[in-house]
């Protein structure tokens, strides 16, 4: 896998990988940034939910589990020294339909976070990763 990266203006870049779809990645203005875009920190968070949701979802359309919706929140707290690294980050999954179960919900998480989602493997590694789910009728 190969990314390019090119600098628009202070810290405001762009970049893509092997897909070939160009993003954009900014900061704050106190450092340079034009506040125009998701910062890196940020945008560590969208692949850690997205891959873990693809699995989830996955998972859940094999098991014929029909979800009217899926949603979820991922925070995250960090160090306030630099580097800021992220200590704790929580998944909240939260699932709307009939007659879901938790045991399929659970088991598909569970697969998930312990078995097929790279970007939560390895950044467990070194942050405490929670999840929790919610199931709304």
């Amino acid at each position: 896998m190969k990314v390019k990266i090119k600098q628009v203006e202070g810290i405001t870049f762009i970049g893509k990988a092997d897909s070939n779809h160009w993003i954009t990645i900014d900061g704050p203005k106190d450092f340079s940034g034009s506040e125009v875009a998701t910062q890196p920190m940020e945008l560590l968070l969208i692949p850690l939910g997205t891959c873990t949701a693809s699995d989830v979802a996955s998972i859940l359309k094999k098991k014929c589990v029909d979800l009217d919706k899926f949603e979820m929140n991922v925070t995250a707290e960090k160090t306030e020294e630099h580097p800021k690294v992220f200590t704790k980050i929580n998944i909240e999954y939260e699932f709307t339909g009939e007659n879901l179960k938790n045991k399929d919900v659970e088991r598909a998480i569970e697969l998930s976070q312990n078995k097929y989602c790279s970007v939560s493997a390895m950044l467990s590694k070194n942050v405490d990763i929670k999840h929790t789910y919610k199931i709304k009728n």
